[in-house]
């Protein structure tokens, strides 16, 4: 999820490379939506939708920083369950 690596990126020194290809799906998010500030390096720079072999993360943004208060604000994730037929239950 986008929003769990940017709250990675705010323990890494930056600017940080990235090369896995789903971390560089996840920077490509956080850039378009502002929370971050990134350099996306295409793998063929010749087309117009050419995949990306590395990013680097230089900084997040304000929007980055309020998005990750957010997050720790938010609380901790409930235990919940879901009710099924004859009161059976799965936890």
């Amino acid at each position: 999820m986008p929003l769990l690596f940017l709250m990675r990126l705010q323990h890494t020194p930056l600017p940080v490379r990235v090369v896995q290809p789903e971390e560089i799906r996840h920077v490509s998010v956080l850039v378009a939506t502002g929370l971050i500030e990134a350099d996306i390096a295409p793998l063929h720079p010749t087309g117009p939708y050419a995949a990306s072999r590395m990013a680097t993360v230089k900084r997040i943004t304000e929007d980055g920083a309020a998005e990750i208060a957010k997050m720790s604000d938010a609380p901790k994730q409930l235990k919940t369950s879901m009710r099924f037929a004859r009161g059976q239950r799965l936890m």
